[in-house]
């Protein structure tokens, strides 16, 4: 019983804190509060979704073809693919990371995870058309043109630093 407090300490004081805000009406607590269970309610509705397609991606795509496309010499066809992964895919961030780990799962290069964590982050269509009917079709073409690159050389950098570091990914015990 006491491991297990230890073990969510700061969700318990974050909890006291957010309940004594509300008791004594202190305002900044009481938007801290409010904002957290947007969140959360928005996090409670969207990730059985995503495990969904999570699984699918399971069970769909055998690791050959994952491999054969989008994994170590796939090149930029890799590059191609998972932009185009990432573009097709709506909702927040936190959603692309169970994809990325299914993709790392059946083989996917480390440079092209850290691209269509990028490309998610950025480059959504709903993210631009969204950009688009507010900022323009031009500063649209000129965001995208600017920071895909970035974030391949970003990418080919961190598989460059990652390569011999016998890196991978830990699941939460």
């Amino acid at each position: 019983m006491i491991k297990t407090i230890k073990k969510f300490l700061v969700q318990i004081f974050f909890g006291i804190i957010i309940l004594i805000s509300q008791i004594f009406n202190y305002n900044l607590g009481i938007k801290v509060g409010n904002q957290f269970f947007l969140f959360f309610i928005e996090m409670i509705t969207f990730l059985p979704i995503m495990f969904i397609l999570v699984g699918l991606i399971d069970i769909w795509f055998p690791k050959e073809i994952v491999e054969r496309h989008i994994g170590k010499a796939s090149g930029t066809k890799g590059i191609f693919w998972v932009v185009l992964l990432s573009m097709f895919q709506a909702g927040p961030l936190y959603g692309a990371f169970p994809v990325a780990h299914i993709l790392w799962k059946k083989g996917a290069s480390i440079r092209n995870i850290f691209i269509y964590l990028g490309a998610f982050a950025t480059i959504k269509i709903p993210i631009l058309t969204f950009e688009i009917g507010f900022m323009g079709l031009k500063f649209s073409f000129l965001r995208t043109a600017l920071t895909l690159p970035v974030f391949i050389v970003i990418a080919t950098i961190m598989e460059q630093y990652l390569k011999n570091k016998k890196f991978e990914i830990k699941l939460p015990e």
